[in-house]
C-alpha cells in the first residue's frame, strides 16, 4: 500500500516508480540523444558512454545491452508516436532493479526510454542576450564518478533555480578548488585569440559527447590551439568567448559575464562544423 499526496493505492504503475532505484538513491544513469529523421546522433559514442558509466557503477550489463538491440528499442518508442517522421529528443535511462536500501538486493538493471519532439534539426545559433553567474552555493567533487551522466544532479538543480531568480540564463558550477567545471546542462569552453581551453575530465566535468567532437574538430583546425585545463572564475573575464555544449543545443553563446561581453565568432564557425559531423554519424 502507498500513500501517494495523500491518497492510498495499490497501482503496480505508481509503486514500480516509487520503488525505482534512480528516484529513491540516484542510482541510475542516463544518455540525452537527438534523433533526426529515424536517425540516433552520435549514438556510437552515446552507447560506449553508456556502457562505461554501468561499468563504473558496478551494473550488470545485460547480455542483450548491443548497440543494435538499444538503438532498436528508441527507434520501436519513436515509431508509436503519432507522427514518428519528425526529430525527437529521447533520454535512455538505466537504473538498478528495486529492492534493497543502500545495499542493492542484485545489480541487474531495468531501462526506460521517454521523448519530446525536436523543432530543428540542426543546431542553430542562439546570438541573443545569455548571461551567466556562478553558483558558490554548493560545489561539483573533482574526480571520476562526477563525469558521469547520473541521475544525481541536486547540485545542477539548485543552480538552474538560482540562475532563475536572479535573471540568469545559466550558472557555471565551481569544484571543491573553487575552478569552474561547467555549466548546469553543458560543458564550458573558453577562447583567447586562437587558444581554446576547456576544463579537464579530471576536474569533475561531464564527459560530454559533443565536448569530445569539438574537441576532434578544433584538433584538426591549424587555426586553433586547444587544451583541457583548468579555468579559474579570474580567467573567465580574460577571454573573448565563452560557450556551452550539450547533445540537444550544440554550441550554446554566453553573452556575458558580469561586466564583460564576448564575441560569438569561434563558436559560429565550430557550429557549422559540427552539424557537418551530426550529418555523417
Amino acid at each position: 500500500m502507498l500513500n501517494f499526496n495523500g491518497e492510498l493505492t495499490q497501482s503496480k504503475e505508481t509503486t514500480f516508480l516509487v520503488q525505482n532505484r534512480a528516484f529513491q538513491y540516484g542510482d541510475g544513469v542516463f544518455e540525452t540523444l537527438r534523433v533526426l529523421g529515424g536517425k540516433i546522433v552520435f549514438w556510437e559514442d552515446h552507447y560506449f558512454r553508456l556502457m562505461a558509466s554501468m561499468r563504473i557503477l558496478r551494473m550488470e550489463i545485460p547480455m542483450d545491452f548491443s548497440p543494435e538491440f538499444l538503438e532498436e528499442e528508441i527507434l520501436k518508442t519513436i515509431e508509436a508516436q503519432d507522427n514518428p517522421h519528425i526529430n525527437f529528443r529521447v533520454k535512455l535511462v538505466v537504473c538498478r532493479k528495486p529492492g534493497g536500501y543502500y545495499l542493492p538486493q542484485n545489480l541487474e538493471v531495468d531501462y526506460f526510454i521517454t521523448l519530446t519532439e525536436l523543432d530543428h534539426p540542426f543546431y542553430l545559433a542562439n546570438n541573443l542576450d545569455y548571461r551567466v553567474e556562478l553558483f558558490k552555493d554548493h560545489y561539483i567533487t573533482s574526480g571520476l564518478l562526477s563525469s558521469l551522466k547520473s541521475t544525481n544532479k541536486i547540485i545542477n538543480i539548485l543552480a538552474s533555480i538560482y540562475a532563475q531568480e536572479n535573471d540568469y540564463q545559466n550558472c557555471l558550477l565551481l569544484n571543491e578548488n573553487k575552478m569552474v567545471v561547467e555549466a548546469t546542462n553543458a560543458n564550458l569552453f573558453w577562447v583567447k585569440g586562437n587558444q581554446i581551453k576547456t576544463p579537464p575530465i579530471s576536474e569533475g566535468c561531464l564527459n560530454g559527447i559533443i565536448r569530445k567532437k569539438l574537441i576532434e574538430i578544433i584538433k584538426k583546425l591549424p587555426t586553433y590551439t586547444l587544451k583541457e585545463e583548468k579555468i579559474s572564475p579570474f580567467n573567465l573575464q580574460k577571454a573573448d568567448e565563452l560557450f556551452l555544449t550539450n547533445s540537444i543545443q550544440g554550441i550554446q553563446s554566453i553573452s556575458g559575464y558580469r561586466k564583460k561581453q564576448f564575441t560569438h565568432v569561434v563558436a559560429d564557425e565550430l557550429r557549422g562544423k559540427l552539424n557537418a559531423l551530426a550529418r555523417l554519424s
